[in-house]
């Protein structure tokens, strides 16, 4: 059975955005209102100081202009009715270079009209494009669901970095099902990258969700795939699209103490286990998904040990392919020796981190790192009929 984990925070855009990222901040008003106060005195007492009060005084104008960059339609009301203020007071208590005074009072009344209505102009705008990203982040929300995830079998934890930060899904993709024969993993990439790969994603985690739970064995499911990869092709095709093809990896973890895989063009998983780390080849590894018409031999189930305790980590081209300044690929196997015995959350965060270390420069590829950790409860020996049913 699926149950949902604890929340996992949505991926934050940093800047102003809240953790939501559908969400603008700002200023509170008692800040607004100390940083115009202090401005104005600021400015009256240097222009008492050196007798240059109109001009300094001027340059007030101004600041409703910076307040509707940045604050709400009542906060910048509130800026220029301040500044318009005190302008139009000295014009009413003195006669002295009145024409400059009345000038500067008129600049001051337009401009801070115009302030408030490019601050309500932004604002709209701003509301605008929040919906719609509220929008885009709940449908992306569906494709691939937060991690961590757990069902009866095993905890699935990772980290996932679109390399396109203003989009939380990219061309990799990765998701859990827990089916009456067990929890079913998988972990792709599609080839290239924008639009029309996550068009594939789509398609291939659609799959992936419906098939897992219809089809009993894990090489039944890959064929799903196979097909809604094709089917996708087809599509593209009649609107001009290349084709493309996904590496995939898919896990059939249930009780038993070994675990069913099929490698389709993909990077293999890494055992990690009572300190060691060890690369789970299966023996056999496939055509890409869209690519079994290129071979003649079908897709077949590997088996290997998957001990109570134990994690699995699977990752895309974005982890193994990352290059140093010096040119130089991630040595992915030597730095898992170093956290072969730290939690599934905190190795792929640490692995993730490392590797942006690593290459000292903006991420260069679509990233997904998940540990899949095995339930040290659920795990019992198969019957002579449940083996040679599998697969």
């Amino acid at each position: 059975m699926f149950r949902p984990s604890r929340a996992a925070p949505a991926p934050t855009e940093g800047g102003a955005d809240r953790d939501d990222g559908t969400s603008i901040r700002r200023p509170p008003t008692r800040v607004v209102v100390l940083v115009t106060v202090a401005a104005t005195l600021v400015t009256v007492v240097l222009g008492a100081v050196t007798e240059t009060a109109v001009l300094l005084v001027g340059l007030l104008v101004f600041l409703p202009a910076f307040a509707s960059a940045l604050c709400t339609p009542r906060q910048t009301t509130f800026v220029s009715a301040w500044v318009s203020i005190v302008v139009i007071v000295p014009v009413a208590l003195s006669t002295e270079q009145l024409a400059d005074r009345v000038t500067l009072a008129l600049f001051a009344l337009g401009f801070g009209g115009l302030a408030v209505y490019g601050s309500w102009l932004r604002v709209t705008r701003e509301g605008t494009l929040v919906r719609l990203r509220s929008t885009a982040t709940a449908m992306q929300r569906q494709i691939l669901r937060p991690l961590p995830l757990l069902t009866d079998d095993v905890l699935v934890d990772g980290v996932y970095e679109p390399v396109q930060q203003d989009k939380l899904v990219g061309g990799d993709i990765y998701d859990v099902a827990a089916t009456p024969w067990g929890t079913r993993v998988l972990i792709g990439d599609v080839q290239g990258k924008g639009l029309p790969a996550i068009g594939m994603a789509i398609d291939v985690v659609g799959a992936f969700r419906e098939a897992a739970h219809r089809e009993p064995t894990v090489t039944a499911l890959v064929e799903s795939l196979e097909a809604a990869v094709v089917r996708h092709n087809g599509y593209a095709e009649q609107r001009g699209e290349p084709d493309r093809f996904v590496t995939a990896v898919v896990l059939g973890v249930d009780t038993g103490p070994d675990t069913q895989l099929v490698t389709c063009g993909h990077i293999p998983p890494y055992l990690l286990h009572d300190g060691t780390v060890t690369a789970v080849n299966g023996g056999t590894e496939h055509a890409p998904l869209g690519l079994a018409d290129l071979v003649d031999e079908p897709r077949t189930v590997s088996w290997f040990s998957f001990p109570a305790g134990a994690t699995l980590l699977l990752c895309t081209d974005g982890l193994t392919e990352a290059r140093s300044p010096a040119g130089a690929f991630y040595p992915l196997e030597t730095r898992l020796a170093g956290h072969a015995d730290i939690t599934a959350g905190r190795l792929t965060h640490a692995l993730v981190d490392d590797v942006h270390a690593f290459t000292e420069g903006p991420q260069q590829d679509d990233l997904a790192v998940l540990a899949v950790r095995r339930s040290p409860h659920r795990m019992r020996s198969p019957s002579v009929g449940e083996v040679s049913a599998a697969g």
